[in-house]
């Protein structure tokens, strides 16, 4: 499978998770990526990373409520849960307040707030766990290689992280040594950051020994077409956008925003020409893909068209305290999200 259809499809639910609030839509598209990634998790230590990003998502939430709980909430509430002793600040922090009632509405309110981000995460913790980022740089044009190394490195960086946490708890505990509390924390922190210290020298050597950054020399004209070609093109694609969002510019926004995109890919066609590296099997893109990345775009796509034509059973509201009900075509909507666990073959060497 490419991996660029993998992250396509975690992407595309990610973007669904922005369109709604409600947490029962939510928790579907949890579950739904949870599931996709016990069946085709790949046997890296990126899938292994997958556990982390749900701990990091109920972090993000568990923080969410805690602001709210410590620094209120400008959503009115009448159904108080507790009172907190408030701190008196100046005059100039007006609108801010540390302490005092915490309502069961702004509770709720940071929850279903949490909950979105915290999905988000989650999804980008699925496609890390379906797809290596080296796998996907391979599949990237030429013109954008060096940043897309970049990028590579930024993402692999909290899995080989996690994985160096398990390999040295696991040592630590092997030996009747503690592994747990302050005291573990602090004796395996150092091993970790000399880990990844080695890391980085060792990449930098690669990096350096296989000619990274080199590039050939192109024709003046060509270097010119090339920059006119993608800066015009990001302009296109920026003005055909704002045209999409306005209802000035809808009949403009499609054509701007698809002559954008074309000067842009075009660009960055031309732009692949400085660059001399070469792909070694490269991954196809084949029928299978392009159900795996449309099931998560028509996802996205329905349920923006769902939050556009009934945003109260996407947005349930606080004030007042209301039940939150599940739509059903939204739902079922989400559940074009399990399509990947069914089309794609799962490879026998991958772990269960």
């Amino acid at each position: 499978m490419h991996p660029g259809a993998w992250w396509l499809w975690a992407l595309s639910l990610g973007t669904a998770a922005t369109r709604t609030t409600n947490p029962l839509l939510l928790s579907l598209l949890i579950s739904a990526s949870a599931y996709v990634v016990a069946t085709h998790r790949s046997p890296t230590p990126a899938a292994r990373s997958y556990p982390a990003f749900v701990k990091l998502a109920l972090g993000v939430l568990l923080i969410r409520l805690l602001f709210a709980v410590v620094l209120g909430s400008p959503i009115p509430g009448t159904h108080t849960l507790l009172t907190l002793p408030e701190v008196p600040l100046p005059h100039w922090a007006q609108g801010i307040r540390l302490g005092g009632k915490v309502t069961a509405e702004a509770l709720l309110f940071a929850a279903y707030d949490g909950l979105k981000l915290a999905t988000l995460l989650i999804c980008v913790g699925a496609a890390n766990a379906l797809a290596s980022p080296h796998r996907l740089l391979k599949a990237l044009p030429g013109a954008l290689y060096e940043t897309g190394v970049a990028v590579v490195v930024a993402l692999t960086f909290a899995p080989h992280l996690v994985a160096d946490v398990q390999r040295l708890r696991a040592a630590r505990r092997l030996r009747g040594r503690p592994d747990r509390g302050l005291r573990g924390l602090l004796q395996v922190g150092l091993p970790v950051l000399e880990g990844a210290l080695e890391r980085s020298v060792a990449l930098a050597a690669a990096m350096e020994a296989r000619g990274y950054g080199r590039s050939a020399e192109v024709p003046a004209r060509v270097r010119r077409t090339t920059a006119a070609l993608t800066l015009g093109g990001l302009l296109g694609v920026c003005a055909g956008t704002y045209g999409l969002l306005t209802a000035e510019g809808g009949t403009y926004g499609v054509p701007v925003l698809l002559a954008g995109v074309a000067a842009a890919l075009a660009g960055l066609r031309l732009g692949g020409r400085r660059s001399l590296r070469t792909r070694y099997r490269p991954d196809p893109w084949d029928a299978r893909a392009w159900l795996v990345a449309g099931s998560g775009a028509a996802v996205a796509a329905l349920l923006t068209l769902a939050s556009a034509r009934d945003p109260q059973s996407l947005h349930p509201g606080v004030v007042p305290l209301v039940a939150p009900t599940l739509p059903l075509w939204p739902a079922a909507a989400i559940l074009l999200s399990l399509l990947p666990a069914f089309v794609v073959p799962k490879d026998p060497k991958e772990p269960s």
